[in-house]
C-alpha cells in the first residue's frame, strides 16, 4: 500500500515538475523572439534532448552522454531559473537571445550524436554451436603380423671346419661353438622370453641331437 502511495506522489512530483519547466523554456524563448509556435517547440526539443540523453545512459554511462546531460540541464534549470525574476524578460540581452536561436541546431547536433555513435560496450560474442556426434561403426582391429621365422645363421669357419667329435657317453662340445649357442640361446629368449630347448637350437644350429642337448646343458 505504501509503495503504490509513493509511486503516485513521485508521478505528481515530475507531471509539475515537467509541466513548470515547460511553461518556463516556453516563457523564456518568446522573451528571446521566438513567437508563436517556435516558442512551443523549444521546451519540446529540450525534453527530447534529454529523453535521447536517458535512453544512452541505460546503455552506457560515457562522457558524451554525460555532456549533452548537462547541456539539457542547464537550459532547462537555466529557464527555470531566468523567469524567476532575475532577468527582465522585457528586455532580454543579446547574448540570451543568441542561444535562443542557436539552441534548435545544437539539439539537434547533441541528438544526432547520441543516436548513431556506437555503443564503447563490445557485443557479447554468440555461443559455440554444439557440434554433432555421429555415432560410427566400430571397425575391427587387423590382426597383427607374425614375424617370419629367421634363418638359421651360418655357422663361423671355426665351427664348420671342426671334426666331427667322436662317439662318447657325453659329447664334447668345442668352445666356440658354445659361445656361438649361447648368443642364439640369448636372442631367443629376448625374443620369446623363454629359454631355448634341445630340439630349437639343433634346428638354428643344425647340429646333432646328442650335441645340441650337451650345449643346452652348459647354459642351463
Amino acid at each position: 500500500m505504501f509503495r503504490s502511495i509513493r509511486i503516485d506522489a513521485v508521478f505528481i512530483q515530475a507531471v509539475i515538475a515537467g509541466a513548470l519547466s515547460f511553461a518556463h523554456l516556453h516563457d523564456l524563448a518568446e522573451a528571446a523572439g521566438q513567437t508563436g509556435w517556435k516558442a512551443w517547440a523549444y521546451p519540446v526539443s529540450v525534453d527530447l534532448l534529454l529523453v535521447a540523453v536517458w535512453r544512452r545512459l541505460r546503455t552506457e554511462r560515457s562522457g558524451l552522454a554525460w555532456f549533452w546531460f548537462l547541456v539539457a540541464l542547464v537550459a532547462s534549470l537555466g529557464a527555470n531559473i531566468a523567469t524567476a525574476g532575475l532577468l527582465d524578460l522585457d528586455h532580454v540581452p543579446a547574448w540570451l537571445r543568441i542561444l535562443v536561436a542557436g539552441w534548435p541546431a545544437l539539439a539537434f547536433l547533441g541528438g544526432t550524436l547520441l543516436a548513431h555513435t556506437p555503443d564503447a560496450t563490445p557485443a557479447p560474442e554468440p555461443a559455440p554451436r554444439p557440434v554433432p556426434v555421429v555415432d560410427r561403426p566400430t571397425v575391427p582391429e587387423p590382426a597383427p603380423k607374425v614375424p617370419a621365422p629367421e634363418p638359421a645363421p651360418e655357422l663361423p669357419e671355426a665351427i664348420a671346419s671342426a671334426p666331427a667329435p667322436a662317439p662318447a657317453s657325453v659329447a664334447t662340445v668345442p668352445p666356440a661353438l658354445v659361445d656361438h649357442a649361447r648368443k642364439v640361446a640369448t636372442e631367443h629368449r629376448t625374443r620369446t622370453g623363454a629359454d631355448i630347448d634341445t630340439a630349437t637350437l639343433r634346428a638354428r644350429l643344425g647340429i646333432p641331437e646328442d650335441l645340441a642337448g650337451a650345449i643346452v646343458a652348459q647354459l642351463a
